[in-house]
């Protein structure tokens, strides 16, 4: 069975459903593609911290009422080192705060606005990306389909079919995996604190975030080949407990999770995001580790960019967006990378050199005595403007 429309997108996660909407409302037509169930994708559990940006990226394409209802808005956030508490004062320093609205919402939201979605398709594959007449083959249900279309905008993840289909030869890949990862919990208890708080610990990083004013997610550094099973739920708050302040430890409240997984980090860019008539977004191009909150905001960002650019050349009849889509969307990755990368490595322990933990603690002090210093940081959390 043959059909085509003018834009393919493959993955139906936040990025590619969000493309779909923001084209349909600027009279794009696409069809999205995803090989897995639309329950499955709805039930993964991601981060949920938002830019002002992307706020006003969902909000631009339909979704955002509530979002702004239910979602919670974060002036600043802790930095706990040793007993001590130092708050980035987010609005303060830039004037911009962010927004707390969990990723598993933003799903449903997005698929519930969406249209053109085939959900549960199998071997999935671009084909003539690097000529005029690009497709996307894929079997439904037994039988194949080709779907016939002007570009095809890669949004499918990591281990997707879009950057698996460029030669080797005409992409380079970077990447760092780090050697610790995160066990996060979700429990239905109220959040420790009313902002997200970042520890550094001599035993190891934790987090305390949430999802709503009763609902919180926690975490906490472990080894790469640490086992869930081995984290009961009482060992997991003893350990978190004891990664705080006294002050903030004794007001943890905990309860029972109902979700509990271990993620390994890692920083990965793939050069560059665009090859012939595919572009790569969001996972498909870059991740980064959770730590600044930037993997969501990121795809957002690619979103933004690869849109403007396809309105244009529909409108207009120009190419140079749709040209300059990868050196834009990989000016706002790579300081992205750097931001995520500089505090990762300042929050964890990353190795028992009592040099490297007294560097921590020196560059902690110093943000907390320098405006200067947590300016910088509250300006990459908030999100940094894009490039000209």
């Amino acid at each position: 069975m043959i059909a085509s429309t003018q834009v393919g997108i493959i993955g139906a996660g936040p990025s590619g459903l969000l493309l779909s909407l923001l084209l349909r409302r600027n009279g794009v037509d696409s069809v999205v593609l995803e090989r897995r169930s639309r329950e499955y994708v709805e039930g993964r559990i991601r981060a949920g911290l938002l830019e002002s940006a992307t706020v006003e990226l969902l909000r631009e394409a339909g979704v955002g009422t509530r979002m702004l209802q239910e979602g919670l808005v974060h002036d600043g956030f802790e930095l706990a080192f040793g007993e001590r508490l130092h708050r980035i004062a987010l609005k303060e320093l830039t004037g911009k705060s962010v927004l707390v609205y969990g990723q598993t919402e933003i799903q449903r939201d997005l698929a519930c606005a969406a249209e053109q979605v085939v959900w549960e398709v199998d071997n999935l594959r671009p084909h003539g990306i690097d000529g005029n007449e690009p497709r996307i083959i894929y079997t439904k249900d037994g039988a194949t389909h080709e779907l016939r279309c002007d570009f095809i905008a890669g949004c499918d993840g990591f281990h997707g079919a879009s950057r698996a289909s460029i030669p080797v030869n005409r992409i380079r890949l970077f990447e760092q995996v780090y050697p610790f990862g995160w066990l996060g919990v979700l429990a239905d208890v109220p959040p420790l604190h009313h902002e997200l708080v970042y520890a550094n610990h001599a035993r190891g990083f934790a987090l305390c975030s949430m999802r709503s004013a009763t609902r919180s997610r926690y975490y906490l550094q472990c080894p790469l080949d640490a086992d869930v099973k081995d984290w009961p739920d009482d060992r997991f708050w003893e350990e978190l407990t004891a990664r705080l302040p006294r002050a903030l430890g004794a007001r943890l409240q905990t309860g029972a999770s109902i979700e509990k997984s271990i993620a390994p980090l890692r920083s990965f860019v793939a050069e560059p995001m665009r090859f012939g008539r595919l572009f790569l977004v969001g996972d498909a191009a870059h991740i980064v580790p959770p730590t600044g909150a930037k993997g969501l905001n990121l795809a957002a960002a690619d979103v933004r960019v690869l849109f403007t650019a396809l309105v244009d050349h529909y409108r207009a009849g120009s190419s140079q967006l749709l040209d300059e889509y990868s050196a834009r969307a990989l000016a706002r990755v790579w300081r992205a990378t750097r931001f995520s990368w500089a505090f990762t490595t300042l929050m964890h322990r990353l190795s028992d050199d009592p040099f490297a933990q007294r560097l921590q603690l020196a560059e902690l002090e110093y943000l907390a005595e320098s405006r200067a210093a947590s300016t910088a940081m509250a300006e990459n959390y908030v999100g940094l403007p894009f490039p000209k």
